[in-house]
């Protein structure tokens, strides 16, 4: 199309020309066509960034982050943490501490399946302060425990062996 890029990033593309309708039309088209969604509601931008910094702290990064989650994400997108939440809270319906919630038991599910840690382990490495608060966590999101649901992990092989 003969646009000039300014910024590519993870999921974020910036080009230097304004676009008529018919080039946003186009562009638009054409990332449908490649399973990709044009996103030019400012809101809906920041919300995707906030996710994507969620998504990379919890499941791309293993380091425990030496501020807190509110902290970390408020000097990744540089934005008031407050502006951030408020505006996460009016579009998605949940707070930013619900979002990383669920996330980090998604990734407490992962970890279970892979079988290569202990709760302990997987406590430390998503920084819950004990296996107590992430099994509180886990059993409030999932509706079972992070031991019942390893156990249905191991129904659910032997079945698959059986058949």
């Amino acid at each position: 199309m003969g646009l000039h890029l300014v910024c590519l990033d993870l999921g974020v593309l910036e080009i230097k020309e304004d676009l008529t309708l018919i080039q946003h039309a186009t562009l638009k088209k054409m990332l449908l066509k490649s399973g990709l969604e044009l996103l030019d509601d400012k809101k809906i931008i920041l919300i995707e960034r906030i996710k994507n910094v969620i998504t990379e702290m919890i499941h791309y990064t293993d380091e425990i982050p030496k501020t807190n989650y509110s902290d970390y994400i408020s000097d990744k997108l540089g934005y008031d943490y407050t502006y951030l939440a408020n505006t996460f809270s009016e579009v998605k319906g949940i707070t930013i501490q619900q979002y990383i919630i669920i996330n980090k038991i998604e990734k407490v599910k992962e970890l279970i399946l892979y079988d290569e840690l202990n709760l302990t382990e997987i406590a430390f490495r998503l920084h819950y302060s004990s296996v107590a608060h992430l099994s509180g966590q886990f059993k409030k999101i999932t509706g079972l425990t992070p031991s019942f649901f390893k156990k249905l992990k191991m129904i659910r092989r032997k079945n698959l062996e059986n058949m």
